[in-house]
């Protein structure tokens, strides 16, 4: 019975490799991978049988992974961050369903997560997702552009902090800038935005600035564009979105007059969070 380990390596440093997925890389037999990304865990696999390919040869990899564990082989492929998001997991399952593979069969899987993008350049600007907030692909290779606009603006509608991945390259250019207008339709121009180039890796660059700005500067590939909701703040070179308990308690731990600790938030009749201050003095 051979195994499948589908992998998330994180962003990318070693100290971010969860204890699992070194095991994992550890054990196979065979290492699969984008060119990019087998050289992040380079050290880590040699002396290993490795497979690597580059961008657009994703069904390959896939296909070359699965083959080799159905065969009996242990074998690990890998992608940045957590492999089922936006990574190599849902396309393992594709090719393992034209194959017919059930559960039982060669090969057994294992799936091992990482440390997503959004999470390792949330860790680099502060805490942006505090509370509420989506990611968007804006590249429009596999998914038509229409659908990711109606989604951004969704989401923008929405008031999510949103979490913008593949950005730009050097021939897509004008979708980082139609998901400005998008979001500049529904937020002011003061909206913090972070810009993190290559967190945790050699080149690791990051920006704060905001939506008014943010066209201003470099943004490519390997960029991930967090942008604020309504809530999200500037303090003290970070980047802040509250969860709001402030809304229902006071600083000392107690509930606000008209709230209720572990009962749903209560609302005046504009909408706003019920206080101390909105009730009036007997």
């Amino acid at each position: 019975m051979g195994t499948l380990s589908i992998v998330g390596i994180g962003p990318g440093a070693s100290q971010h490799l969860t204890p699992a997925a070194l095991a994992a890389i550890g054990e196979a037999e065979l290492i699969v991978g984008y060119t990019t990304y087998i050289k992040l865990v380079i050290d880590l696999i040699r002396g290993k049988e490795i497979v690597k390919t580059g961008m657009t040869e994703e069904i390959g990899r896939a296909r070359a992974a699965v083959e080799r564990a159905r065969a009996g082989g242990n074998v690990a492929i890998i992608s940045s961050g957590d492999a089922g998001v936006y990574g190599m997991c849902g396309l393992v399952f594709q090719v393992l369903e034209e194959l017919g593979w059930k559960r039982g069969d060669s090969p057994t899987l294992r799936i091992v997560p990482g440390m997503t993008a959004l999470n390792s350049c949330a860790s680099l600007v502060g805490a942006p997702l505090g509370h509420d907030f989506c990611s968007i692909s804006l590249s429009d290779l596999l998914t038509p552009w229409p659908v990711i606009a109606k989604r951004l603006e969704a989401a923008a509608s929405s008031d999510f902090v949103i979490g913008l991945y593949n950005p730009a390259s050097g021939r897509r250019t004008r979708q980082i800038v139609e998901a400005h207008d998008i979001i500049a339709r529904h937020r002011p121009g003061t909206t913090p935005v972070a810009l993190v180039k290559s967190a945790y890796r050699k080149l690791q660059d990051v920006v704060q600035t905001d939506l008014d700005h943010f066209l201003e500067y470099e943004i490519g590939m390997l960029t991930t564009v967090l942008v604020g909701s309504s809530q999200t703040f500037m303090y003290e070179g970070y980047m802040v979105t509250p969860r709001g308990y402030t809304n229902k308690y006071t600083w000392d731990g107690e509930a606000h007059s008209g709230q209720k600790p572990g009962r749903s938030l209560m609302l005046d009749d504009e909408g706003a969070p019920v206080r101390a201050v909105d009730v009036e003095a007997p």
